[in-house]
């Protein structure tokens, strides 16, 4: 017969099991980002967007003025650094696997706000993690077996 420990231990691993598969699950294939960032005035930013071929990319600038450069990987899109009015809508498909770099500064005298739909490649840290997170359940579940062999001193 199982202990109350031991069943509970059981639960508990099987829960943080089903955790990471799922999170195993998730971290599968692109993930698409929607972006929404505001530039105070004079800052700049950089989008760096590892992502698989054929992965359509879109961002939507809009301030007083700033300058964009970008570079995609392969025959992608590339822009060298141009200065822009109001609005850009930067819209392009990775032709390649890579990356694609952006890089914004605001020049203008209102902040800037961009917004855009960016598909990415999962990160392979997150595999680790969830990785990571069932071998917890694995030892979770161990050691609550272990109260069913014997009951160490102090339980």
């Amino acid at each position: 017969m199982l202990s109350k420990r031991t069943i509970i231990g059981l639960i508990v691993g099987s829960i943080i099991i089903g955790i990471g598969i799922v999170s195993l699950v998730q971290h599968i294939g692109t993930i698409t980002v929607n972006e929404s960032y505001v530039v105070a005035v004079g800052d700049s930013t950089l989008y760096v967007i590892p992502a698989p071929i054929d992965t359509q990319q879109s961002m939507k600038i809009t301030g007083d003025s700033f300058d964009v450069k970008l570079e995609s990987p392969a025959d992608g899109l590339h822009l060298p650094e141009t200065s822009y009015k109001d609005e850009k809508v930067l819209e392009w498909v990775h032709l390649d696997d890579g990356e694609s770099k952006i890089h914004v500064q605001n020049t203008g005298s209102k902040e800037l706000v961009i917004t855009g739909t960016l598909i990415r490649s999962s990160d392979p840290i997150w595999f680790t993690y969830d990785l990571m997170v069932i071998i917890s359940g694995v030892v979770i579940i161990g050691f609550s077996m272990g109260f069913t062999l014997r009951k160490p001193k102090g339980f």
